[in-house]
């Protein structure tokens, strides 16, 4: 089963392909989705959507994993920004009739580190040591949609088991 994780945002989207099994899970590839600084909002969400077109047709995954939004009260500007592109992501997975799950970044982290609250450094050295990689997967956007991957995997195996 391939499942497609991806870290919402605005600037940088992360994204992470998994190959998905009983017994382990393997990394296929992870990266970003980079939007110009300089852009309009509707031109960040265009290019979104092309490049989610493009991770779509190029892994075919059967699942993408994507995480919730979250929204602290002193940035609900953020909030709204990130709406605006896991939108644009939902309605591109819609489209190609790609199964959709969302998991809030509390239950993503927890599930990874077995901390809800963990930080980003955190869930990066888990990545690195779960998939014994030789560096830090960075940015911290590449390692949130590794853990997105890796939550659904892990939802996915407690459901069949």
């Amino acid at each position: 089963m391939k499942i497609l994780g991806i870290d919402p945002g605005l600037q940088i989207c992360g994204y992470a392909c998994m190959d998905a099994n009983r017994d382990a899970e393997t990394l296929v590839e992870a990266g970003v989705i980079r939007t110009a600084s300089g852009s309009t909002i509707e031109a960040k969400l265009n290019q979104i959507a092309e490049d989610m077109d493009l991770l779509l047709e190029k892994f075919e995954p059967d699942i993408v994993a994507v995480e919730g939004l979250y929204s602290h009260y002193t940035h609900p500007k953020t909030a709204i920004l990130m709406g605006h592109a896991r939108g644009v992501i939902l309605q591109r997975c819609t489209q190609a009739a790609v199964e959709i799950k969302s998991f809030s970044a509390t239950r993503i982290k927890k599930s990874i580190t077995g901390n809800g609250r963990a930080s980003k450094e955190q869930v990066q050295r888990t990545i690195q040591t779960i998939l014994s990689l030789r560096e830090l997967p960075d940015p911290s956007d590449v390692a949130d949609a590794i853990a997105a991957a890796l939550c659904c995997a892990n939802s996915l195996n407690t459901i069949k088991a």
